[in-house]
């Protein structure tokens, strides 16, 4: 009986061994109280060194042009509705006739071109910093994690052309940026990811809103993205921020059948990564760039979870 005790001891300790293991990601590495997560990483110093990449002074706007038909994950749209508010009828205000347009938004924040705050991903209603829906997320907006809390993205862009890596015009649906292929383009476009880096992904995606065969049902529904090894990776490297050329920026269908945007699990709630999606990075493709200055200054808007964005990319 007592080496049965023994076992059932150690069966015991095994298991409350591998419960504690799985519950490791809800404990932030910048404490209990942290609202920015991996932009933290945004030192001064990695500031200081991704402005000296800038030898040209090139802009490239990657935030693509969204509109009523842009296609959005269900059930996101937006409606814009331009007004002259009570000038109908008059010469506008003051004897110098001044009229002007205003507009008014209705829609949802995470559409277009985006930034996902950590509010946004969680597992089974658990998010960053162990942070359950009920503790921060009020249908007033987030009380924590809101993306008023974050004063911007400034550091060390990389641009992944996995289409070029490929050797293909568009890559895929359905097709998975593993560890290896990740590691394996970075090489083979002279570039290495470090910490605090914010790593693009282009895979000429967009061609499908654009291009000479525009497919908008078939852009909205599957695309190609990072898999789970590939997320695991990049959290593993410590970078600050994840995006792509598409609407979700993770594969879809996923490799795993039944499993649903795990990577925005492994990137946010787990690890504090933001993740930027619909970003144009053709451009940029087209001309080489691998590395810049990544800039982004998002809307500070009390408790929002996402927010349509334009971030700029210098070279």
């Amino acid at each position: 009986m007592k080496g049965l005790g023994l076992v059932v001891a150690g069966l015991a300790l095994t298991f409350s061994m591998q419960t504690a293991s799985a519950q490791d990601w809800t404990q932030s590495q910048w404490g209990a109280d942290d609202e920015l997560g991996a932009a933290n990483l945004m030192t001064p110093e990695r500031v200081k060194m991704a402005a000296e990449l800038v030898t040209e002074g090139k802009v490239y706007s990657l935030g693509m042009i969204v509109g009523a038909d842009t296609p959005a994950f269900p059930p996101r749209s937006l409606s814009l509705t331009v007004l002259q508010p009570g000038q109908n009828g008059n010469s506008g205000l003051g004897e110098n006739n001044f009229t002007y347009n205003d507009d008014i938004f209705m829609g949802w924040l995470g559409i277009g071109p985006q930034i996902d705050g950590l509010g946004h991903a969680g597992v089974d209603h658990v998010y960053y910093g162990g942070r359950t829906y009920g503790d921060f997320a009020p249908a007033s907006g987030l009380t924590e994690l809101g993306l008023e809390k974050l004063p911007g993205l400034v550091g060390r862009g990389v641009l992944l052309d996995m289409a070029a890596y490929y050797g293909t015009d568009m890559v895929e649906e359905g097709t998975a940026y593993t560890k290896e292929d990740i590691e394996a383009a970075a090489d083979a476009q002279g570039v290495e990811l470090r910490e605090g880096d914010v790593v693009l992904f282009n895979s000429n995606w967009m061609d499908l809103l654009d291009g000479d065969a525009p497919d908008p049902e078939r852009f909205g529904a599957v695309e190609p993205g990072v898999g789970v090894s590939g997320a695991e990776y990049l959290a593993e490297i410590g970078v600050m921020a994840v995006g792509a050329d598409t609407w979700g920026m993770e594969v879809v269908p996923a490799e795993t059948e039944g499993q649903a945007f795990r990577a925005h699990q492994i990137l946010q709630p787990e690890h504090g990564i933001y993740i930027l999606e619909n970003m144009d990075t053709r451009a940029l493709a087209e001309d080489g760039v691998h590395e810049f200055l990544f800039v982004l200054g998002q809307a500070r808007l009390q408790g929002a979870v996402q927010m349509i964005i334009n971030p700029i990319a210098i070279r």
